[in-house]
């Protein structure tokens, strides 16, 4: 049995273990060392076929609830007109470690902690590997597969707490030369997220206007995963360093949609992150993307042009309703229904 996806399942407890665990592995190797990742997909993505246009990378939330964002995942690209002959699907699943103790499942199974694969963070076992590699190998694989002649495009996705991670994989993200090398487009696509990387101390204020913030009320306002301050490990690159100028020219550079629900108001919503670092952002999801899109238009005035946001109206902290509106569609599968 597949668990809800609708808001009351966004309300409920996320610290407790997944009720199912996908049976496919994907492996992951860096220079720490290897594991592997639980993953769905439509039909063989090792060996897909030559006729695949479009590859989608959808990321859970914090329920880890995988199965149910496959689901969503097959029924928005058949909304869209789109099938297994053409656009491949792919939903890893970034267990806890409580996920080990209540499924059988391989000893090389990467594990975070409850939330912290959120934020790119390493995880704690079987080898420190960031969450961001996962989708880096996941990347590369399909860069590298010689059955996907006809691929054109990649989009990585996700709602709310995946929507996190997908920002902020746009923003650290290291250089996609593979698929450059190929001819194929990457996309970025962000869901009500709680929070957003800022780069630099300027927050909105109430008003509506954007001011620099004044540290004493919130000393972590500017720590990753909210700005720029103790970044993950994965985001100082090879050199160990990242400079906040380098990291927000790649981010503007690059194609992302953000998506809030006009409706995904509530201050009080219970999985809304309301730490003082969050908070500086705005009061509910709606406030702190639209206030971050007009940060970004306030330091980018000729652009950037790849950088959008959509509003979808009567839509709340629901990942069915904003993937299946029209603008959902548009955004994960490039066609207007």
């Amino acid at each position: 049995m597949t668990q809800p996806l609708m808001t009351d399942d966004e309300r409920a407890p996320n610290e407790r273990p997944v009720a199912v665990v996908a049976s496919r592995h994907l492996t992951v190797t860096t220079r720490a060392g290897s594991g592997t990742v639980p993953v769905f997909a439509n039909g063989d993505w090792l060996a897909p076929a030559r006729e695949i246009k479009r590859a989608v990378i959808l990321i859970h939330g914090r329920l880890r609830n995988a199965d149910t964002y496959f689901d969503l995942a097959q029924r928005t690209c058949t909304l869209a007109g789109g099938s297994a002959a053409d656009t491949l699907l792919i939903v890893p699943q970034f267990l806890a470690t409580a996920d080990l103790d209540a499924h059988e499942v391989p000893s090389s199974t990467l594990h975070w902690e409850w939330t912290s694969w959120m934020g790119g963070a390493q995880a704690e076992g079987p080898a420190p590997i960031s969450s961001f590699e996962v989708l880096d190998a996941i990347v590369q694989l399909l860069a590298a597969s010689e059955q996907l002649a006809s691929l054109a495009e990649v989009v990585i996705a996700g709602h709310s707490g995946g929507a996190q991670v997908a920002q902020r994989y746009a923003v650290v993200a290291r250089d996609n030369a593979s698929l450059d090398a190929r001819g194929v487009g990457l996309r970025y696509v962000v869901a009500n997220p709680s929070s957003y990387v800022y780069f630099d101390a300027v927050r909105p204020t109430a008003s509506g206007g954007l001011a620099v913030f004044d540290a004493a009320e919130c000393p972590s306002f500017n720590r990753w995963k909210y700005g720029l301050e103790d970044l993950p490990a994965y985001a100082n690159g090879d050199d160990g360093t990242a400079s906040a100028e380098a990291l927000e020219t790649r981010y503007a550079q690059r194609d992302v949609t953000v998506l809030l629900g006009s409706a995904d108001c509530d201050p009080q919503h219970p999985a809304l992150d309301r730490s003082c670092a969050a908070l500086t952002q705005g009061a509910n999801r709606l406030e702190r993307g639209l206030a971050y899109a007009r940060y970004m238009a306030a330091r980018h005035p000729q652009g950037p042009a790849t950088h959008r946001a959509f509003v979808i109206d009567g839509v709340g902290h629901d990942a069915n309703g904003m993937f299946g509106s029209a603008r959902g569609l548009e955004a994960l599968f490039g066609v207007r229904v």
